[in-house]
């Protein structure tokens, strides 16, 4: 039931993320902020247990306060650490970060976009990317690497993507205009250097990345290691390249700047397939094993058998 500045959002499709595999099974990658999360997860049990943040639907009810949408608006967004989008509805406050829903996309398709719509976006805004700069993208294979090759590309960057061979098809398809495969080649072996590097696999080498930078170069890590986060400092303060770890913000202003992107034709779906609820345990292991291209969907709408 929505509050007076809440909607009540029918959900349509929800994206599985790795953040909901690991909230499920309380094991992350990135491991040191386990002890913060699970007092904000809940110690013994979790507090809310209908995973899934990133999603599409559309507004059934408005509280009697609400002045950003109205029934009948199709929406997407993000539900934040409130949970719940994996449910059939989910009640949010109007302030959260939610928008229309791209007119070109369907739900499915716009269910995958704030979650790594808005990451790509916060670093490639931070990055600088000037028109002809040299970009390499490790993890350009996942969700949120997905939507740096086509931010960086509408910049005017050249994209190097550096992921497993059998996502070579899918990323060169989003436009990155050079594929490594690093299960048969590392990237730090080609006497390359980049103006900027957007990392989002947390087993990289720091050292390496930064020695793959030219004068003046940029540094970005979406998924750091606390050791990474403290040597950004060190980086900022005697060299002439930078680094940094900042976390994206996710708001309306993101979704709506992402929404103008993919009806111009910049940005492109990034889903590789969906499930329906029944499978989500199956959409799950494609998200935590990494064998996928592209972002997993759980359409809440869709029953067992339908395609």
């Amino acid at each position: 039931v929505p509050g007076e500045n809440e909607l009540l959002i029918r959900t349509h499709a929800a994206e599985a993320t790795k953040a909901d595999c690991e909230m499920r099974s309380f094991n992350f990658s990135v491991k040191w902020f386990w002890l913060p999360l699970r007092l904000a997860l809940g110690v013994f049990r979790p507090k809310r247990e209908i995973l899934g943040s990133y999603f599409a639907g559309e507004v059934v009810e408005a509280g009697a306060r609400v002045t950003r949408f109205s029934v009948g608006d199709e929406i997407y967004g993000s539900a934040q650490l409130r949970l719940g989008a994996y449910g059939e509805y989910v009640a949010l406050p109007e302030s959260y970060p939610l928008a229309g829903k791209p007119s070109n996309m369907s739900f499915i398709e716009a269910a995958a976009v704030p979650l790594g719509g808005l990451n790509a976006l916060h670093f490639m805004r931070r990055a600088r990317i000037q028109p002809g700069e040299t970009v390499l993208i490790i993890g350009a294979g996942g969700v949120i690497g997905g939507h740096a090759v086509q931010i960086a590309k509408a910049m005017g960057a050249h994209v190097t993507a550096v992921d497993a061979g059998h996502k070579n098809e899918v990323v060169v398809n989003w436009g990155a205009d050079e594929f490594i495969n690093f299960e048969a080649e590392d990237f730090s072996d080609r006497e390359v250097s980049y103006d900027v590097i957007f990392d989002m696999v947390p087993s990289s080498s720091y050292r390496t990345c930064i020695g793959l930078l030219k004068p003046g170069g940029r540094y970005l890590c979406g998924n750091p290691r606390l050791s990474v986060m403290l040597r950004t400092f060190w980086t900022n303060w005697l060299s002439d390249k930078s680094a940094t770890f900042a976390f994206a913000k996710e708001d309306e202003a993101g979704l709506l700047e992402l929404k103008a992107m993919i009806e111009a034709g910049q940005i492109t779906s990034i889903v590789d397939r969906s499930f329906p609820m029944s499978q989500a345990r199956d959409a799950h292991w494609l998200v935590e094993t990494e064998q996928r291209r592209g972002a997993i969907v759980i359409d809440i709408e869709q029953s067992e058998g339908e395609s």
